[in-house]
C-alpha cells in the first residue's frame, strides 16, 4: 500500500475517533485526534503520485525542520520516528549494507552507533526524518522524497554527481532513506552505473538485491531510473549536450 493510501486510513481513523469522542461529549481531547486527522489528510494529498509535493513538510537541506513544520505536523513526524524506530527493533535486517567498497545502502541513521564506519558522506532521501546531529553538515545531501515515492531524474542527477565528487576525495557513501528499500537503493543504482561498476541500472539493482535481499523497488523508483538512463544515454551519444542540463531543464518545465 503507498504512503498516500495508508496516512488516508490513518486519517479516517483520526476522523472517526473525533466524532465518537465528540459524542461522549468530551471537548478537550477530540481537538488532538482533529488536528492529527487533518495533518494526516493534508499529508496524503501531498504524498499522492500525482502531487508529490515532499517539500510540504518543510525539510531544509540541512536535515532540519523549522519550528512551524513541527508544531504544524508534529503529529506525523513523531509517529513517523516511532514507527521506524518500532519497526527496526523487530526487524532481523541489518541497518545499512556495503554493496561495493565504500558504497553502503540503508535505513535512518537515528544515532553515531547507525552510521558506516569511517565518517560516510550521506545522501538523505527521506522527507520526514531529520538529519542525525552525528553527520556533518558538509557531507550531507538531502534528496526529499515521500516514502514508496521515487526521486525525481533530476534529484537523482545531482546525488550521482555530488556522490561521485565525494569518492574522488576519498569518502565512502552512505545513501539512505528510512529502512534502506526503495528510495535510496533507485538513488545507489544510478550511482553504481556512474561509477562504471555496472552496465545499467537493472544490473545494478541485481547486485544490490544479492547483498541486501530486503530491498523493493516499485514502479515509480523504476521509471525514475529509467528517465535518468535515458537523458544520460542520450548526451552520450551528444557530446555537446550536458547530462545534468537536459535533465534539470525537462523537470522544471513539468
Amino acid at each position: 500500500m503507498g504512503i498516500s493510501k495508508l496516512i488516508g486510513l490513518k486519517a479516517t481513523i483520526l476522523f472517526f475517533i473525533f466524532v465518537y469522542l465528540r459524542g461522549l461529549g468530551i471537548t478537550l481531547v477530540p481537538v488532538v485526534f482533529l488536528h492529527a486527522s487533518l495533518v494526516s489528510f493534508l499529508v496524503s494529498f501531498a504524498s499522492h503520485p500525482s502531487v508529490n509535493l515532499p517539500l510540504l513538510l518543510g525539510k531544509s537541506s540541512d536535515g532540519s525542520f523549522p519550528l512551524w513544520s513541527v508544531i504544524l505536523f508534529g503529529p506525523y513526524l513523531a509517529f513517523i520516528r516511532i514507527f521506524v524506530l518500532l519497526r527496526r527493533l523487530r526487524s532481523r535486517e541489518p541497518l545499512y549494507t556495503e554493496i561495493s567498497e565504500g558504497l553502503y545502502v540503508g535505513g535512518w541513521p537515528s544515532s553515531v552507533d547507525n552510521l558506516p564506519p569511517g565518517e560516510p558522506a550521506v545522501i538523505d532521501c527521506t522527507c520526514e526524518l531529520p538529519r542525525s546531529s552525528s553527520v556533518l553538515k558538509n557531507a550531507y545531501l538531502c534528496v526529499a522524497t515521500w516514502d514508496t515515492r521515487a526521486p525525481l531524474p533530476s534529484q537523482i542527477e545531482s546525488a550521482v554527481r555530488w556522490a561521485c565528487r565525494k569518492r574522488a576525495h576519498g569518502k565512502s557513501v552512505f545513501i539512505h532513506c528510512a529502512f534502506g528499500h526503495g528510495r535510496s537503493v533507485s538513488v545507489l543504482c544510478a550511482l553504481l552505473v556512474e561509477l562504471g561498476l555496472v552496465e545499467d541500472w537493472k544490473s545494478a539493482e541485481k547486485l544490490i538485491k544479492e547483498k541486501r535481499p530486503c530491498i523493493q523497488m516499485n514502479a515509480l523508483h523504476r521509471k525514475s531510473l529509467e528517465e535518468w538512463s535515458k537523458n544520460r544515454l542520450s548526451t552520450k551519444r551528444n557530446d555537446r549536450t550536458d547530462v545534468s542540463s537536459v535533465i534539470l531543464s525537462s523537470a522544471s518545465t513539468d
